[in-house]
């Protein structure tokens, strides 16, 4: 399929916006959802009239002003930004995310005005090992186990940004099993850090405009792509809603706000209500039951050959996605199966299929959710190793199929695919606060090794079980190898030998 990819080249560095005047008020503009100021800033406006400005385009956030600017817009994507959108209507109207009570961090079931569940928001303060997570087994995780704390080789609240990746390496592979997940900053940031990657493809000038005096060009892309979600501008959601958990001064404030506003019609805030929080917004899966429920049910009562043959299909996706990121969390509790039989197949009172050529009709899907504990930047050293629990499912000892090798095995084998790879998990990376290079770096020298051994494995015809039986490789950067990251001599492999204390748990 092909799509259109658009960039704005900025040619001037991030402006530090305060206020922006509008006819005859002023609109403060707040820099910082998230920051917490026991005073509020206050400025006093006159009517804000703008006719230009796309209704649609406006925040509909519980109790923000009409002069804040919408977060939540992808011009590259537009049915997401409807569904989106449709959230956001919802929680303006008192249809509010629900939050979801299993697992082990703060997630919500998003709805749109209708009441029906579109999406999954997870915010990056209530992931397993956030400072809001409102889950009470890790508050009692971290008051009795301190020292068992926490997983030693992820970063810390970087689950939203593991989630988008996941969704990403599975689009850049065409795996097509992880719902798409979007993350959101400031379009304009994110264009002109997504400069540096694009520049070198094939694109043409189709606007020119300027922003705060300074001029902008719009460019759309030449390229197409067969993958289904534009994979290089992964965004942020920012939602509010008063069913996520929020410190109690958040709450007091906000409460302080509405009142003051209420005496004083004409006194405005920066942001109304309470802040934003930011965090991936996963697709809803319809159809979808946890792996634990089919896989009984395929024990129990084994479905014809075209169905297994399929679901083995599905299966070694699975496996390609979590081997590469190396997730920390898959149990069967996290991966969902779609499994819907033929309306025209039927079975005889024996139990032989009538019509078996009616089962290659049949529709067995695989879902990769909760990818939130992937992208470590060291292989587990410590006390647990977190296995993949699929290794003891019997479809892991069947060798790779012909079609996984197909799909996967030219991308892996080319470096050039694998640096571009790392080069857009940068750009996604690098947009949280607390980034670090050097971790970063490390967390692609642990994919990279994956990717190695994962090559090595389709091409010696192994199964999934044999592939993580394989040593642990890392391949890093060689700091004295060559400056272009085009070469193979420039990185440099090594096995890791330390072994967690528990090597099945």
């Amino acid at each position: 399929m092909s799509t259109e990819e658009t960039l704005l080249n900025i040619d001037f560095d991030k402006p530090s916006l305060t206020a922006a005047r509008v006819d005859d008020g002023v609109v403060s503009l707040s820099s910082s959802a998230e920051e917490i100021c026991l005073v509020p800033d206050v400025g006093f406006e006159g009517t804000v009239d703008s006719p230009g400005v796309n209704r649609e385009s406006q925040p509909l956030l519980g109790g923000r002003g009409d002069f804040e600017v919408s977060f939540n817009h992808f011009p590259d994507d537009p049915q997401f930004s409807e569904l989106v959108w449709q959230a956001e209507v919802a929680i303006e109207n008192g249809i509010f995310p629900e939050r979801i009570y299993q697992g082990s961090s703060g997630s919500y079931f998003v709805k749109n005005p209708g009441g029906k569940i579109i999406g999954v928001f997870k915010p990056k303060d209530e992931e397993p090992y956030g400072r809001l997570n409102p889950k009470w087994t890790k508050w009692m995780h971290k008051l009795c186990c301190p020292c068992c704390f926490g997983r030693s080789c992820l970063i810390p609240n970087q689950g939203y940004l593991s989630e988008a990746g996941a969704s990403l390496v599975d689009s850049k592979l065409g795996l097509r099993i992880v719902p798409k997940t979007r993350r959101r900053r400031k379009a304009w940031a994110v264009w002109a850090t997504a400069h540096g990657l694009l520049v070198q493809e094939p694109r043409a000038l189709i606007a020119k405009s300027n922003l705060y005096g300074k001029s902008i060009e719009l460019y759309v892309s030449l390229e197409t792509t067969q993958v289904d979600s534009f994979i290089h501008l992964r965004l942020v959601v920012k939602l509010v809603s008063e069913t996520f958990n929020y410190l109690r001064i958040d709450r007091e404030r906000s409460r302080l706000k509405r009142a003051i506003t209420e005496q004083f019609p004409n006194l405005r805030f920066n942001r109304m209500g309470l802040p934003p929080k930011v965090g991936s917004f996963q697709l809803f899966v319809e159809g979808y039951k946890d792996a634990d429920y089919w896989l009984r049910r395929f024990e129990q009562d084994p479905p014809p050959e075209p169905v297994m043959r399929k679901f083995q299909l599905e299966f070694e996706r699975l496996v390609v996605l979590d081997y590469m990121i190396r997730n920390t969390d898959r149990g069967n509790d996290n991966w969902l199966i779609k499994y819907e039989s033929p309306p025209n197949a039927r079975r005889a009172g024996d139990g032989e299929m009538a019509d078996a050529s009616e089962w290659e009709n049949a529709e067995v899907r695989i879902a990769a959710i909760d990818n939130g504990l992937a992208f470590p930047f060291k292989h587990p050293d410590s006390w647990r190793a977190y296995p993949y629990h699929w290794a003891w499912l019997p479809q892991a000892k069947q060798p790779f199929s012909a079609q996984t090798k197909e799909l996967v095995l030219p991308l892996l084998s080319d470096m050039n695919f694998v640096q571009e790879l790392c080069d857009e998990l940068h750009i996604l990376f690098k947009q949280d606060k607390g980034f670090d290079k050097r971790l970063f770096e490390k967390q692609m020298s642990v994919m990279r090794g994956q990717v190695l051994n994962l090559t090595q494995a389709l091409k010696d015809n192994k199964s999934p079980v044999q592939l993580v039986q394989m040593p642990a490789v890392i391949v890093e950067r060689s700091k004295n190898g060559s400056t272009s990251s085009r070469f193979f001599d420039s990185f440099q492999q090594r096995f890791q030998h330390k072994s967690p204390f528990f090597s099945w748990w």
